[in-house]
């Protein structure tokens, strides 16, 4: 018996599949794709609070909080009319549940 006849008899299965090149190939990609999203996903925040000077961030907002939040009655109900044949860009009509109007009608 030569020695490839033995080898064969042992393991049979000697010959290169691609199927399995392919999923090694999937499982680095994979890999080092994560890491680079955890990586980019942690470097971006600390990098722009390193990069940006601090008066810079402030000059944008002048260190005011600009979320604002507010409430009205459950009684009153009206409706606020914007248009763009209005004189100013801001300019607001108030339609009270009454018909009355106030503001720039």
């Amino acid at each position: 018996m030569s020695l490839d006849k033995e080898w064969d008899s042992i393991r049979p299965d000697r010959a290169f599949r691609a199927a399995d090149a392919g999923m090694g190939i999937l499982r680095i990609t994979l890999l080092f794709g994560s890491a680079a999203v955890a990586l980019a996903l942690i470097a971006t925040p600390f990098l722009d609070s390193q990069l940006r000077p601090q008066g810079a961030r402030e000059s944008l907002t002048g260190g005011l909080d600009l979320s604002s939040t507010g409430s009205i009655g459950r009684r009153d109900t009206y409706t606020l009319r914007r248009s763009v044949l209005q004189p100013l860009p801001s300019s607001v009509c108030v339609i009270r549940n009454d018909g009355s109007r106030y503001g720039e009608c």
